[in-house]
């Protein structure tokens, strides 16, 4: 029988060649630790670790080590996270070698480049549709339709207001409304036509405009509407200005005779179009335009309106538009001569043409604008 003392000896005995190995390794224990214990610990195979290599393409050391492979100390946060970043053992940044690194890095790289040209491909078959003169789809084939809107200068600040307000005696409250103004007609102004005057022609009803060329916008005889004069906006009677969107293509439908005109056409319209027909017959190739208040009171309220240039439209030479190089779209000055101070008044300004549909609560062929000088 074998005693607690000889156990080791006995067991050893028949492990050769790691042995004296495990003698030594066992005699480093403190005698109270029990031998089976030991041994026990020695042979757990919960603490085996496996490696890729094959055993039998292990040395004996190699074997022993993965056998008898000790337990390391447990790491703190800071030492994982430290060990995470870059482990010197395995070489291993971020948990991964450099070979798988690069291998990683060549699929996405080609992944992308190849995602990239696909959008290329298909990009370069969209523009191959496109036409970069005008739209695949005109008039009614359209979102916008065949009916133009009517706009007006200068805008208020906020998308949704359509409030002129300020007050006359205070420059600083005038000089946004003065500022807006001379920006939008910056490209009216004659040394303002820079790589596009060489397009510029002045066009008349019976000079129509050469192929290539577009129309003349001249404002520099419109009186009171000049931003030398500050539109007006120092006296409290402002200027507004009037255009149509252009839409491309689009021709209006004129009211070819003045004896049949709407009904619905305020008065003093009629008779300045049997007064300037009368003169001269072309003068109803005209896309008219009215403005008045939109209530008894508002009539009231805004007081005598100039309209420039005098023909109080715009004329049919401007028609169509069609992207040309240059192009100016015809304004309409408007200048309140004696508004009321003091008082918001509603204006609602007209484009009359057979093919202009008008809806007030759709702003269809109107535009609604409020004044209020203080």
């Amino acid at each position: 029988m074998i005693n607690d003392n000889d156990a080791p000896s006995a067991i050893l005995r028949g492990r050769s060649p790691c042995a004296g190995a495990v003698t030594a390794r066992i005699q480093a224990r403190t005698p109270a630790t029990p031998v089976g214990r030991v041994i026990g610990e020695q042979l757990n195979p919960v603490k085996m670790t496996a490696t890729k290599k094959r055993p039998s393409d292990l040395t004996s050391l190699e074997r022993f080590n993965l056998y008898y492979r000790e337990a390391e100390a447990p790491l703190t946060g800071a030492q994982k996270a430290k060990r995470f970043i870059w482990n010197p053992k395995t070489r291993q940044f971020c948990g991964r070698t450099g070979a798988s690194w690069s291998k990683i890095a060549l699929f996405y790289f080609i992944f992308y480049s190849a995602l990239a040209i696909l959008v290329a491909i298909c990009m370069w078959t969209f523009l191959q549709l496109l036409d970069t003169r005008q739209p695949m789809w005109q008039l009614e084939k359209s979102i916008i339709g065949t009916n133009p809107g009517l706009g007006f200068r200068p805008m208020p600040p906020e998308v949704a207001s359509s409030v002129i307000w300020y007050k006359g005696n205070d420059p600083g409250s005038y000089k946004f409304w003065v500022k807006e103004l001379s920006k939008f007609l910056a490209v009216y102004k004659r040394d303002g036509k820079s790589g596009a005057s060489q397009n510029i022609h002045n066009c008349d009803f019976k000079l129509p405009v050469p192929a290539g060329k577009v129309c003349d916008v001249d404002i520099s005889a419109w009186g009171p509407c000049l931003e030398d004069n500050h539109f007006a906006y120092q006296k409290s009677t402002p200027c507004v200005f009037l255009k149509l969107n252009k839409i491309f293509g689009w021709k209006p439908a004129f009211y070819n005779s003045s004896d049949n005109l709407p009904t619905e056409m305020p008065e003093d319209l009629k008779e300045h179009i049997r007064n300037i027909t009368a003169y001269d017959k072309n003068f109803l190739n005209m896309v008219w335009v009215s403005c008045q208040g939109e209530n008894p009171a508002d009539r009231e309220n805004i007081g005598p309106i100039q309209y420039m240039p005098s023909y109080r439209g715009f004329p049919g030479y401007y028609f169509p538009y069609t992207n040309q190089e240059g192009y100016l779209s015809p304004l309409v000055a408007v200048h309140l001569q004696r508004p009321k101070t003091g008082m918001l008044i509603n204006i609602e300004c007209r484009a009359w043409a057979r093919n202009i549909m008008y809806d007030r609560h759709e702003a269809m062929g109107a535009v609604h604008i409020e004044i209020m000088i203080e």
